[in-house]
């Protein structure tokens, strides 16, 4: 099947929930959002918001900054690795308890080498005494060896080891943030509809089709859009599903790629644009693959953030905007005392920037951040 490059557009911006409103305000609405998208990606650079917030803001109304996870958790999300490590709904706990024992790729192995299985068992057993508890608030259990991968630095704290560890066998669960961490519990108590579920089908199964669903379009070309699922990108799964029905393979056109989407996408309806302007998290579901989005908007974004300030070509946090359906440019920002202040403002060439629509937007994610002001510059023209 062949997609035009702007029927694709159309699709995506409809099926990632951004043409216009479709949940509902506040906390119902944040439920149904993580319910319809899937997984939400989290990153911890908390700007003009986490990446989560973005991401929430930019399709439900009556949101703070934060309240993503005091509506979510306990009892309607955890904390695991899909598109790295995300927020996923409830419903989805039962495939990853019985995925946990057979994941390398979470470093399993290495953490229990340097950790006493004694330990394992007294942290698990004041958990479930103590019920909510961050690693601070539990007794310590002494240091370990911390895990280096390529520079980056674990924990070297025992007890804090341990409960990764209990969390990547899913015998704990993120259940909030706190000022001390994350707060874990047990999934009898966190997630009591959930902890004891059945499932019916194979890991990979089951996740190849949320990934597709979560997606929109999902590349069978690799790329982190495959991340956890490196190894079923390359099975027989993906044709298989194509040849049962379950999914369907697409074609846009000038792209030697060919995308998975789901079964009877095209019949899929969404509304039209509306007039919002919505500031897009660097990690919202609609950028996850790169090359899909120079198809398919024209526009090309790469996340800068961990790129050396002098290899940067716009900047280090930068936001792209959404408007009628079109990228239309980006900004970058910063809450600064009881500003929003933008210091970077750039419109995509061609294009020409909507201020009205614009500063309303600002308006409304500079009380989502809880401040009273907003100063920006002229927008200026991509090169």
């Amino acid at each position: 099947m062949t997609l035009p490059a702007d029927e694709a557009r159309r699709y995506l911006v409809g099926h990632h929930a951004l043409a216009r409103p479709v949940f509902p305000p506040g906390c119902r609405g944040v439920r149904a959002l993580l319910k319809g998208l899937r997984c939400i990606q989290l990153d911890p650079l908390d700007v003009i918001g986490t990446n989560a917030d973005l991401v929430a803001l930019a399709r439900v109304d009556g949101l703070a900054r934060g309240d993503v996870y005091r509506h979510l958790m306990p009892g309607h999300a955890f904390e695991h690795f899909a598109k790295e490590r995300c927020l996923l709904p409830a419903s989805a706990f039962p495939h990853y308890r019985e995925r946990a024992l057979q994941a390398p790729m979470w470093r399993l192995q290495s953490r229990l080498e340097r950790l006493p299985e004694a330990v394992l068992h007294k942290v698990l057993e004041e958990v479930e005494a103590l019920g909510p508890a961050t690693s601070k608030t539990l007794t310590d259990h002494g240091a370990v060896v911390p895990l280096d991968w390529s520079g980056w630095k674990g924990t070297g704290r025992a007890t804090a080891m341990a409960l990764e560890v209990l969390w990547m066998r899913s015998q704990v669960v993120v259940c909030g943030r706190a000022p001390g961490g994350k707060v874990y519990d047990v999934p009898r108590r966190a997630l009591p509809r959930h902890a004891d579920a059945p499932v019916t089908q194979s890991f990979e199964r089951w996740a190849l089709v949320e990934r597709v669903e979560a997606a929109g379009l999902l590349s069978r070309a690799s790329g982190p859009h495959w991340s956890t699922l490196t190894d079923v990108r390359t099975s027989r799964l993906p044709d298989t599903l194509v040849e049962e029905g379950v999914l369907e393979e697409v074609a846009i056109p000038g792209s030697p790629r060919r995308y998975l989407a789901p079964r009877g996408f095209r019949e899929r309806e969404f509304p039209e644009p509306d007039e919002r302007m919505r500031i897009l998290g660097p990690l919202d579901p609609v950028l996850w693959d790169r090359e899909l989005v120079r198809r398919a908007f024209g526009f090309d974004y790469v996340w800068e953030v961990y790129k050396p300030p002098a290899q940067r070509r716009w900047g280090w946090y930068v936001c792209p905007l959404l408007h009628r359906g079109m990228l239309v440019g980006r900004l970058e920002g910063r809450v600064r005392e009881d500003t929003l202040h933008v210091d970077n403002l750039w419109r995509e060439k061609g294009v020409k920037l909507d201020d009205d629509a614009l500063d309303a937007a600002l308006a409304r994610h500079a009380v989502a951040c809880g401040v009273e002001r907003v100063r920006r510059p002229r927008a200026r023209v991509t090169s």
